[in-house]
């Protein structure tokens, strides 16, 4: 049997001029640093006619994910990860999305079940959102869970640069047990070489050489503090083209639910 050869990504890619822009760098006119220096922090609403009304504008900084290192990021409101919203199951939301960025955009809700049209698919469910324009999304937030949103225009250039962020949905009943401590953690992968910032791909040549948790690699990763007996939930989201195997070292933890779907109690795993 003659053995065939098979094309690697990296070749893939390279001959196909379509996808070749996946390997140049992430570029924006003037880009300035960054003036947040925390991801994922809960973004506030205004409330119209009873709609919470979130405002989002996607744009490119420079973030540190370390001290010395510092990434050309495309942003929701200028940080990795962009601001989490977060509300109850049954609210009216209402996103209004300005574009900034010097490419087309869509916001796609990851897991929240949103009308097709809010969807944020280009050319199937709306135009890409322009340089320079805005779109409004607007949906009753169900289920409830964890998720997240982020770009869904070119996604592996768009949200590889920091086009995502956390969506909480909590349950219309409140917890009668709250853990003490609830933290969102999402993993995700950075490429930095010669100064210049890449899409993070698996593929030879574009493997990442930073890993960050909500935009920030060790030694600048959160340190979680807790007082012994607490109750701790971490809302683990991957959000970047890379397996990430979590572990706890030390002491175990239960799996109570998956893909923004509870875990019922008698199939919870421990680890």
């Amino acid at each position: 049997m003659q053995d065939i050869p098979t094309a690697t990504p990296g070749s893939m890619m390279a001959d196909n001029p379509e996808a070749s822009h996946m390997m140049e760098p992430i570029t924006a006119p003037d880009v300035q640093p960054a003036i947040e220096t925390e991801g994922g922090q809960p973004l506030s609403y205004r409330e119209e006619n009873g709609v919470k009304v979130f405002e989002l504008t996607a744009k490119a900084v420079k973030w540190n994910i370390l001290d010395n290192v510092a990434v050309t990021a495309y942003t929701y409101n200028g940080t990795v990860p962009g601001p989490m919203i977060r509300v109850t199951e049954g609210d009216q939301v209402r996103i209004v999305v300005k574009n900034e960025l010097p490419d087309a955009t869509t916001i796609h809700w990851h897991g929240v079940e949103v009308p097709n049209a809010m969807d944020g698919v280009p050319g199937v469910t709306q135009d890409p959102i322009e340089p320079g324009e805005s779109f409004t999304y607007e949906f009753t937030a169900k289920p409830a869970g964890t998720f997240m949103y982020h770009s869904h225009f070119e996604g592996d250039v768009q949200v590889s640069a920091g086009l995502y962020a956390p969506i909480i949905i909590d349950p219309k009943e409140p917890e009668a047990n709250p853990p003490a401590v609830d933290k969102v953690l999402m993993i995700s992968e950075w490429l930095q070489k010669d100064g210049n910032t890449y899409p993070p791909m698996p593929m030879s040549g574009m493997e990442p050489n930073y890993f960050t948790i909500n935009g920030k690699a060790f030694p600048s990763t959160e340190t979680i503090t807790v007082k012994k007996g607490e109750r701790v939930r971490l809302r683990l989201i991957g959000i970047g083209q890379f397996i990430h195997p979590m572990h706890l070292h030390g002491f175990p933890f239960k799996i109570v639910a998956t893909d923004g779907h509870p875990v019922p109690e008698g199939a919870q795993l421990t680890k």
